[in-house]
């Protein structure tokens, strides 16, 4: 089996905050350059709820639908699907994505740890490799925490 991606962040926020932010938000923290489009993205949307999608919407008002929401279960918890392969390209065969799960763990009343967890990888198939070294990376999920406490913090 292989080991999943795992980072956390411990942020300056209730509980509940904390997950609105992440999930009403994630397109502030989300790199606008991390982008399938043809065109710049001018919109990243999460839709809270099990069976909706996170997506990017360019300025041409194309659309790339690129994760789908699995749980949502507010503050405590969301897992979606990562549907990029190792080409970087939409991958339309549910089989062949990995699963990334958030948790919002309550420190202190006003203090949260979050914790996130990039598995199932190998299921990307030949090549799984480069998606676990493009989210495990520097400018994978590091990033985006990084953002979301400077977001929280602001």
């Amino acid at each position: 089996m292989i080991e999943p991606i795992r980072r956390h962040i411990v942020v300056n926020a209730p509980v509940e905050r904390a997950f609105t932010v992440f999930t009403a938000q994630f397109g502030d923290f989300k790199p606008r350059e991390h982008n399938l489009l043809a065109v710049p993205i001018v919109e990243t949307v999460f839709e809270p709820r099990v069976g909706g999608h996170i997506y990017d919407v360019g300025e041409d008002g194309s659309r790339c639908r690129w994760a789908r929401v699995l749980d949502f279960e507010p503050p405590s918890r969301v897992v979606f699907s990562w549907d990029i392969g190792p080409t970087w390209q939409v991958e339309s065969d549910a089989s062949r994505t990995s699963e990334v799960e958030v948790r919002f763990i309550p420190e202190t009343p006003d203090r949260t740890r979050v914790e996130l967890e990039h598995r199932h990888l190998d299921r990307h198939g030949e090549g799984w490799r480069s998606v676990a070294d493009g989210v495990g990376g520097d400018a994978g999920w590091p990033l985006y925490l990084r953002r979301f406490g400077e977001l929280i913090d602001r």
